[in-house]
């Protein structure tokens, strides 16, 4: 590496603080706790939604999707138990986006619009098994299980 990157490399690496990355897991995990808060101050519009998507019986599926949103959010947060909520959001998003996203059976233009929704939410699935793989990884003694 040569001076002048190692040199960048410094500057930058001060930013990577603890606030930082809390405030990247808070981003991460924002459109879920707005949406459990949400579904919870607008009990009917989720049990509204849940019907939009078919999934019956409506209110354990809107009770469950808000538990899941807020809990793994709130565990991604505190670092308790994050890998198991970074997994969890992770798997949730992967199934709404196809359930919530067929771009594939829709016309153009609303066709591009889903596209690049599905695309942007495999992203988020991206995000947060990168979240859990990192939390494993701090938890296990030279990143690999014994």
């Amino acid at each position: 590496m040569t001076n002048s990157a190692h040199t960048v490399t410094r500057f930058a690496a001060r930013f990577a603080t603890p606030s930082l990355r809390w405030l990247a897991l808070l981003g991460l995990c924002a459109a879920y706790l707005q949406g459990g808060v949400n579904k919870t101050t607008d009990f009917a519009s989720a049990i509204a939604e849940m019907r939009h998507f078919g999934l019956s019986p409506e209110v354990p599926f809107a009770i469950a999707v808000i538990a899941l949103e807020l809990v793994a959010s709130v565990m991604i947060l505190t670092g308790f138990g994050r890998w198991i909520g970074a997994l969890a959001l992770a798997s949730f998003t992967l199934m709404a986006t196809f359930v919530a996203l067929r771009f594939w059976e829709l016309e153009p233009p609303a066709r591009l619009m889903a596209a690049n929704s599905f695309f942007e939410h495999l992203g988020l699935v991206g995000g947060f098994l990168l979240v859990a793989w990192h939390d494993l990884r701090e938890r296990v003694p030279n990143g690999r299980p014994s």
